[in-house]
């Protein structure tokens, strides 16, 4: 058998135990309870982030294996970790069979497997076991308040906890139609459970990608209803909900505030790339860019797989810190993953103009008016969440040289 042995590895592996937790099957039959096999899985990865001692990867590296035939020593190259969960998930009526195995991805050696055949309402138990049956084998030591941590639960509503996977499903499409199903769902789930901070937290979302899609007409309004939703969920759930009101304050440009909440979500949750990233990002308005590029790269290790969106934003430390060939090269694979993404664009026009590279600033300029033929830089700047007005200035310069008015 193959294995993942080091020297093969994509990255070093972590001194701690590290894991990825891949998408676990759903064998129903029935694409109608993908959300529930997905947020099983998504669960397992919560509970595990939540102890320092573990390296974890992200959901959104995990689940780009999801549906494909692959093997778990190609996972622990590509990801850069020693261990590999899998599993199963069928769902009949009230009933479930869930099967999981944890293997070493550098020995193809099966620590531990198991099959429970339960009642539904016995899903966080399962969940609960195979936890820490994972921390069990990785031979991993919780204190007494590390395990109460892990296995704390936001609800013990069956019924909001399917509703709010379901919600989870619906926010991950980030579309207008499903963004108003996830908001439907959630506020169902807060209907059944008025303490459910995750259901909180996932209402504040939808109120925030109201303003990203322009789905509003007064975003104002909308981003003043997420902070008050995240608020709420900060006092009911906290590491996740801390990272989004962090980065809420600094769209409202209340930068010390944003600081504040993204250092707490990172304190709370060092494994969340979210968290990570959340706090990159304020680092990055508040212009404090050498401390944004290590956060960033932080959620980077954490979710090798990372969207567009965050290599833009890594992109746009560097290009501040002066490290112009590396904000090119990474901004190239923002374009590369998200090529109708005009903030990327945007970066990458930056990054070429700052470096005198004027040619192909230009046609990243042209790429810029392909996307949105309204650019405009003078509406640009004022959506800026960027706290120092010389910060403001090099970049709307710099854009200005490249070529979009």
């Amino acid at each position: 058998m193959e294995v993942a042995s080091p020297e093969k590895m994509a990255f070093p592996l972590p001194e701690k135990p590290s894991i990825a937790v891949l998408p676990f099957v759903n064998m129903g039959g029935d694409p109608e309870q993908e959300y529930f096999s997905d947020g099983i899985t998504e669960e397992i990865i919560t509970a595990l982030s939540k102890t320092p001692k573990l390296f974890v990867i992200a959901r959104n590296s995990t689940f780009t294996y999801k549906g494909k035939p692959v093997k778990v020593q190609q996972v622990g190259r590509e990801l850069g970790v020693k261990y590999v969960l899998e599993g199963s998930v069928r769902k009949a009526g009230d009933k479930v069979r869930i099967t999981a195995q944890l293997v070493d991805a550098t020995t193809g050696h099966h620590l531990w497997a198991e099959r429970y055949d339960r009642d539904i309402k016995d899903i966080f138990a399962i969940q609960d076991d195979i936890t820490k049956q994972i921390i069990t084998a990785l031979q991993v030591k919780l204190t007494v308040g590390e395990s109460a941590r892990v296995y704390e639960r936001d609800t013990n509503s069956l019924e909001a906890y399917l509703k709010f996977l379901q919600a989870l499903e619906h926010h991950m499409r980030f579309t207008k139609e499903d963004n108003l199903i996830s908001r439907r769902l959630a506020k169902e789930a807060i209907s059944i459970d008025p303490e459910y901070g995750m259901a909180y937290f996932l209402l504040a979302a939808t109120h925030m990608v109201d303003v990203w899609l322009q789905a509003t007409k007064s975003p104002r309004r909308s981003m003043g209803k997420a902070i008050e939703l995240a608020g709420k969920a900060v006092t009911l759930d906290g590491a996740a909900s801390h990272g989004l009101l962090g980065w809420l304050y600094a769209m409202a440009k209340q930068h010390d505030k944003a600081i504040a909440e993204c250092q707490q979500a990172v304190d709370l949750d060092p494994n969340s790339a979210g968290a990570h990233t959340w706090y990159g990002m304020v680092l990055n308005s508040t212009g404090r860019f050498e401390e944004a590029a290590h956060e960033l790269e932080q959620a980077m290790r954490l979710d090798p797989f990372s969207p567009g969106w965050r290599l833009r934003s890594l992109g746009g430390a560097y290009s501040a810190t002066g490290r112009h060939e590396e904000t090119i090269a990474t901004c190239k694979k923002a374009v590369q993953k998200a090529p109708n993404d005009l903030l990327s664009h945007l970066f990458l026009a930056k990054a070429y103009s700052v470096a005198g590279r004027m040619e192909e600033a230009q046609t990243e300029a042209a790429e810029i008016l392909r996307i949105n033929p309204k650019f405009s830089l003078e509406y640009f700047a004022k959506q800026l969440t960027l706290k120092n007005q010389a910060d403001r200035d090099r970049l709307i310069n710099a854009l200005r040289k490249a070529g979009p008015k």
